[in-house]
């Protein structure tokens, strides 16, 4: 440590993203990122912003991103914000919402950047452990206070809870902001997004990055009542006005317009993932129910650590995750059909080697 580092930075445990090797014929199935391309009217969109304007700042409100969104999810202009990737949207909840009295609860099994948040904010918070099934459970959420935030569908799991069980959640516990995180909602979930004009706690914050294949320019964005969407844009204008540049933000407009190639490439991801949890059952692995983008599966015979290791020796990437309850398992991306071959191919041979650990 360098000793000009301030002691928050001397405390913090970064969040480690997934690995982006070049590797030379590397089948690269361990950040969730989309098989398929952008829409060819988000390509032509970022095409024709890249012209002299670039010398001119962005729009910081982006609204006409947020006039389209508004208009696709059937909400108000002022119910919806955009940041640079649902992780800055998340940023900004966590310091304009999720920062209260109480502590903040979530699962002890989710997406690890909500810890790392918290110790970065200065948010108290506490787990609420899973079932035996790694499914939340929301009448967990009851009868303790604080604040809340939950993936749905969860990461790394990917198991979704229901609509149902959002609104019995945002109902029961209208005295605190309740954050939905559906980064993976359009591989298989039911949104929340409806709940909103009934629970002016709820805030749904989604991105472009999956669906839209979209991660590298990085658009995330929240819906929710006005009250809510007006503390996040105190927070980003108190850290960055213009979040979105010009590019980004012609994107994914054209994005949101191409419904055809949305439609055709979730559906065949969703397809793919079929395909790939059958397989993995044949192989003897046990895969968690998903509605995700990707599966979490894990082998009775060999350790997650050991079969990751393995598979990149192979040039095939997985992402294996340390800790409690799921250091067993490895998540695996839903590729393309010739990738996910690949992936099941290496598989088999790897678990017909006895000396395969």
């Amino acid at each position: 440590m360098n000793r000009y580092w301030s002691e928050l930075a001397r405390r913090l445990s970064p969040y480690v993203p997934g690995e982006q090797p070049q590797i030379p014929g590397l089948v690269k199935l361990n950040t969730n990122e989309s098989p398929f391309g952008p829409s060819p009217m988000a390509i032509e969109a970022v095409r024709s912003a890249a012209t002299e304007t670039l010398r001119l700042y962005p729009d910081p409100q982006s609204t006409r991103l947020r006039e389209v969104l508004a208009e696709y999810h059937g909400v108000a202009l002022e119910q919806i914000f955009v940041g640079n990737g649902s992780d800055e949207v998340l940023a900004h909840a966590f310091v304009a919402l999720l920062r209260q009295a109480e502590p903040l609860l979530f699962p002890d099994v989710t997406y690890s950047f909500y810890p790392v948040y918290c110790q970065l904010f200065g948010v108290e918070h506490e787990t609420v452990p899973l079932d035996d099934g790694m499914r939340v459970r929301i009448d967990d959420y009851f009868d303790r206070g604080g604040s809340i935030i939950i993936a749905n569908p969860n990461a790394p799991t990917g198991i979704a809870l229901s609509r149902a069980d959002i609104e019995r959640l945002v109902g029961a516990r209208a005295d605190a902001p309740v954050v939905i995180d559906e980064a993976y909602v359009d591989f298989g979930a039911e949104t929340a997004v409806g709940l909103i004009r009934d629970h002016p706690n709820l805030l749904v914050v989604q991105t472009m990055s999956k669906s839209r294949a979209l991660a590298g320019l990085r658009v995330g964005y929240a819906i929710g009542h006005a009250g809510l969407i007006q503390a996040l844009t105190r927070v980003k204008d108190s850290f960055n006005s213009y979040p979105l540049g010009r590019p980004a933000q012609a994107g994914a407009t054209a994005a949101l317009q191409d419904e055809t190639h949305f439609q055709t490439t979730r559906s065949a991801i969703i397809h793919n993932r079929a395909g790939l949890t059958a397989a993995l059952t044949g192989l003897g692995f046990e895969v968690l129910p998903s509605s995700a983008n990707f599966v979490f599966a894990r082998h009775p015979n060999h350790t997650g650590h050991a079969l990751a290791t393995a598979l990149r020796q192979r040039a095939v990437l997985v992402r294996h995750l340390s800790g409690p309850r799921v250091s067993d398992f490895i998540r695996i991306t839903v590729g393309s059909v010739p990738d996910l071959d690949r992936l099941t191919d290496a598989l088999a041979a790897l678990l017909a080697t006895p000396s395969t650990p």
